[in-house]
């Protein structure tokens, strides 16, 4: 049927016949309620209407050049179905940047703590500036690259939309970036307290333990921990964590770093910050996977 001029147009459902007018008429309508609109078409006529929606798509091969410069999206094989996978990959690619923004920002607030509460645990100068920098490369290197490439969960296409207005870092994000800092930054301590007790090279324990736990973290948000996809992840958590050993035993970077040998009761400390900071992510992936 035809738009009537004053009918609530968003209460009906199918529209048959209309003109460019009532097409821009029935997206107004719908934007007026706050709805996110898109709009396809393929004529002259429609190009009005798609640029008046949030989402204009055109069809790329039978559609007109005014239609397709006047759309956000091009279809270049006509299938609607394409949009179903265009929506799917986004939802990746938004779930990745949010996933490393808690990653890469806990792991800076960890090391900001650790500086400041490990004087406060006779822990004098926690680390050392190379250390930091070593750390960082590591974790923020290939690791982070290796996040990006994550692929879709298997609920993402079930998820509501997101409000258009959402901060990335809404919908529980700010709360498992601070816990999940809190974690990497207690276990961390943990491991260096306990090394200097041990009568360990406390420091270098600390710095092995603070880049393990930021590795643990990496692993501990996946949303499938053992899919064959994305192998590119572990393999850069693996060879990261041979660069930390490598600090710790090859000359040239112990000089460099001012690291030294922490032996087998340090590396098992480290070890156990790693997995604690694991199990902490794996437990808030789940708690906060809905609504992230």
């Amino acid at each position: 049927m035809a738009a009537a001029p004053h009918a609530d147009l968003t209460g009906i459902r199918v529209f048959a016949r209309t003109d460019p007018q009532q097409k821009l008429d029935i997206v107004r309508a719908w934007r007026a309620r706050g709805a996110v609109t898109a709009m396809t078409g393929d004529g002259v006529n429609d190009g009005p209407a798609l640029r008046q929606a949030d989402i204009g798509v055109a069809m790329g091969a039978r559609g007109t050049e005014v239609a397709r410069q006047a759309a956000d999206l091009v279809l270049t094989d006509d299938e609607l179905g394409t949009v179903v996978t265009a929506v799917e990959e986004g939802r990746r690619v938004y779930d990745n940047i949010r996933r490393f923004l808690v990653y890469a920002m806990a792991g800076g607030a960890a090391e900001i703590l650790v500086m400041l509460i490990g004087p406060l645990l006779a822990l004098p100068l926690p680390l050392k500036a190379g250390q930091i920098l070593w750390i960082n490369l590591l974790t923020h290197g290939l690791t982070g690259v290796a996040m990006g490439a994550e692929p879709v969960a298997p609920t993402a296409m079930r998820r509501p939309p997101r409000p258009p207005g959402q901060h990335i870092l809404a919908a529980g994000v700010w709360q498992r970036l601070l816990v999940l800092a809190l974690a990497v930054t207690a276990a961390s301590l943990l491991a260096g307290v306990a090394a200097q007790a041990m009568d360990l090279p406390w420091q270098s324990v600390l710095f092995l333990a603070l880049l393990g736990a930021q590795l643990g973290v990496a692993l501990g948000l996946r949303n499938r921990l053992l899919t064959r996809e994305n192998l590119f992840l572990p393999g850069s958590v693996a060879v990261s964590a041979l660069l930390a050993m490598a600090a710790l035993h090859l000359p040239a970077l112990r000089s460099l770093l001012e690291t030294e040998p922490v032996g087998w009761s340090g590396t098992w400390l480290a070890a156990a910050a790693a997995l604690a900071a694991f199990l902490v992510a794996r437990l808030l992936r789940g708690a906060f996977h809905r609504r992230a």
